[in-house]
């Protein structure tokens, strides 16, 4: 497959998986782009070129989720395009029933996932989407770190032979990976090495958050290792074991409620194979009282660098640290 070339410093996680969509377009025919609100924004291009796979539902997710599993089932390959708030929370049954029950190939592309729709408040944030989608039976859930990650992750998703959910990022963010390295479904990957204290994270914004916030821990004595979990259902078992047993404690980063998202996925597996002390950090179980920027939303969540860097070494003193020492 010929990729198109994009920046991933300047290419945001939408557009990143919106030019993978097209790359598979032209090369298997059974891709459609299945629209909800967001067509006229980033699927002109795809419509311009595969008119005939184009199809755009409006404000009707509920429709639009339902004709997805309509051409799944007759052999399509659709990508759902909309907003994750309302693909996974208006239109759940029909994802549950109509996608999931049946096991067809859908991908749902999320786009303004966690609280990147900060500027539109509550109603538009999708802090609960990892819990729900993870809960449906055949759901596989990806929340890639980067616009290279999204494009590949994409790709991956389009191949696989079930439902997906992929959270897209809808700001550029600092490149993690390079262009065409692999994205295996069910693994993560160790971003840093480290003996101390492991940091799981997921999505666009936070992984790059984190791996700040690890050079910053590491000038206050804390050897921190990252791990980057994009495949969150099928989870990384093996990796998570293993970083369990190797260093003394587990902090999960996510842009999502602290009820069952990636730190949920994380603690389900430790507390079975490799039980240790847990820290979970992301979004808190309450409605944003901010309509403000993205960052500011991330500022106000504690999901900026400087703030997991305090969250962390505080759990490090007062918990894992003060245990090793036995004071």
């Amino acid at each position: 497959m010929t990729a198109t070339a994009f920046d991933p410093k300047t290419t945001t996680g939408i557009e990143a998986s919106r030019i993978a969509q097209r790359d598979v377009a032209r090369r298997d025919e059974r891709v459609f782009a299945v629209e909800a609100d967001l067509g006229d924004c980033w699927g002109l291009a795809f419509a311009a070129e595969f008119p005939d796979r184009y199809r755009d539902f409006g404000i009707a997710e509920a429709s639009a989720v339902g004709a997805a599993a309509g051409l799944a089932m007759h052999g399509k390959r659709p990508v759902l395009n909309t907003f994750g708030s309302f693909a996974i929370m208006r239109a759940a049954e029909q994802v549950r029933l109509d996608i999931c029950y049946n096991n067809v190939p859908v991908v749902i592309a999320a786009m303004f996932t966690g609280v990147a729709a900060g500027f539109s408040g509550p109603t538009h944030h999708t802090v609960e989407d990892i819990a729900i989608a993870r809960a449906f039976p055949n759901m596989t859930v990806l929340a890639p770190a980067d616009a290279n990650a999204t494009y590949a992750a994409t790709v991956a998703a389009l191949a696989h032979d079930g439902p997906v959910y992929i959270r897209l990022g809808v700001e550029p963010g600092k490149p993690v990976y390079s262009f065409g390295e692999p994205f295996v479904i069910g693994e993560g990957t160790v971003l840093r090495p480290g003996r101390d204290l492991t940091i799981v994270a997921c999505g666009l914004t936070i992984v790059p958050n984190v791996l700040d916030a690890a050079d910053r821990l590491a000038t206050q004595g804390v050897d921190v290792r990252v791990i980057d979990m994009p495949s969150i259902k099928p989870i990384d078992r093996g990796r998570l074991i293993a970083a369990a047993r190797e260093t003394a404690a587990i902090v999960t980063v996510e842009e999502h409620s602290t009820i069952g998202g990636l730190g949920s996925a994380v603690a389900e597996v430790l507390a079975e194979h490799a039980p240790v002390p847990v820290r979970m950090l992301g979004l808190p179980d309450a409605f944003s009282k901010h309509v403000c920027s993205y960052d500011d939303q991330l500022a106000a969540a504690g999901l900026d660098p400087v703030s997991i860097t305090t969250a962390v070494l505080a759990f490090w003193n007062t918990s894992v640290h003060a245990l090793r020492s036995g004071s």
